[in-house]
């Protein structure tokens, strides 16, 4: 599971104060996803793991959304195109699951399942690659069929709370896991998260992040062996 799993939250709240002046938000979208299809993403599958999670489109009224739903499964979806995260460094999107896993735990190979997480993975870049590490990533490709990203960030829906804002992957330190929402008391409704991409990175990583990044989203239980329902209404990738 080398692939994917190697591979700030922003809240803002406005109160209306009668004396302050209107305040608009202004944003550029570059692109935003709203799951009326899957035509811009494309599946990812792990070498050795038989059980796919199932990833479906879901209309409830007038409203359209992802559903994913695993199994003792995991398998993802990857955004098709790739965009530039110091022109478009903020990512916001909507999310719920039915449930935790009882035996996850980001701090162990065993527990390293999560019901939803939403991935920004940095492609590896073989022209600015040193000798060893373009013989790392070549002898992955060879497994994986592709190379692996060169860093990651993922947000997670756990099953706990951790006291780390940023926990490094039990499978690679170039995967870092950033908890947004933990535990089984939140299950059951939407949520809407907003992310800086940069501020994020240099916190997990101590540095700037490459140019050029994508999004890939996976709903995981092949470690737990447990099962779950999760949904994203919609995600969109902006500046402001």
């Amino acid at each position: 599971m080398f692939a994917l799993r190697c591979c700030t939250v922003i809240l803002i709240v406005l109160y209306g104060v009668v004396s302050a002046p209107a305040f608009t938000e202004t944003k550029t979208v570059l692109f935003r996803e709203d799951f009326t299809t899957l035509y811009n993403w494309e599946p990812f599958f792990f070498p050795r793991i038989e059980n796919h999670t199932t990833y479906d489109t879901v209309t409830e009224s007038t409203q359209s959304f992802l559903k994913a739903h695993s199994n003792a499964s995991a398998s993802a979806l990857i955004y098709k195109k790739t965009f530039n995260v110091y022109d478009y460094p903020m990512v916001s999107w909507r999310w719920k699951v039915d449930n935790v896993y009882r035996g996850g735990n980001a701090k162990t190979k065993k527990g390293d399942d999560y019901p939803l997480r939403v991935y920004i993975t940095f492609p590896f870049d073989r022209g600015k690659a040193g000798f060893l590490e373009k013989v790392k990533y070549t002898s992955a490709r060879l497994v994986f069929g592709e190379y692996p990203p060169r860093s990651c960030l993922n947000y997670i829906w756990s099953n706990r709370h951790f006291k780390e804002d940023v926990l490094t992957s039990t499978y690679t330190d170039k995967s870092k896991l950033i908890p947004l929402k933990s535990g089984n008391e939140l299950t059951g409704t939407w949520y809407r998260e907003h992310i800086n991409i940069i501020e994020d990175y240099h916190r997990a990583f101590g540095s700037n992040p490459p140019e050029t990044a994508r999004l890939a989203i996976m709903n995981d239980s092949d470690n737990t062996g447990e099962s779950s329902v999760s949904y994203l209404d919609y995600i969109e990738v902006y500046r402001e």
